[in-house]
């Protein structure tokens, strides 16, 4: 996130994330490899998953900011690092839907904009989605 005096607040992917799925896809590659034997479907399913992981921490890396707020709307990511943006005018709710299930609760910022909703986790924000609920709905007031 930026400075509060900013006019411009952004919350992005946490930094260690990529790391993370990277070193995921090596240990995949690395089980394959080591439990292949005479049978290739395994190494070939490692490969794939770790093709997976690696291509979502090259979405991380690529497009790290996914929500970005300004006086004049937000700016979100959508596919793999297309970035969009809506007008205030455009965002019908800001809300943050909890689930629990099993004992643990997500929590998921939803940005209804009508024709298109967008999500958002704690891991896509690096904050808590209430929190950012909290300032999306302050930048709205006071760009009326």
């Amino acid at each position: 996130m930026t400075p509060q005096s900013s006019p411009v607040r952004q919350w992005r992917v946490p930094p260690v994330l990529p790391a993370v799925k990277a070193l995921g896809a090596l240990v995949l590659v690395a089980l394959g490899l080591l439990f292949a034997g005479e049978d290739r479907v395994q190494l070939v399913l490692a490969g794939l998953a770790a093709a997976g992981l690696l291509a979502w921490a090259l979405r991380d890396l690529v497009a790290p900011v996914r929500l970005a707020a300004d006086p004049e709307g937000i700016t979100v990511v959508q596919g793999f690092a297309r970035r969009r943006r809506l007008p205030w005018a455009a965002v019908e709710a800001i809300r943050v839907e909890r689930r629990t299930r099993r004992g643990i609760t997500a929590e998921t910022l939803e940005i209804d904009a009508g024709e298109s909703l967008h999500l958002f986790g704690r891991y896509d924000l690096d904050a808590p989605p209430e929190e950012v609920a909290a300032a999306l709905e302050t930048a709205r007031a006071a760009a009326r």
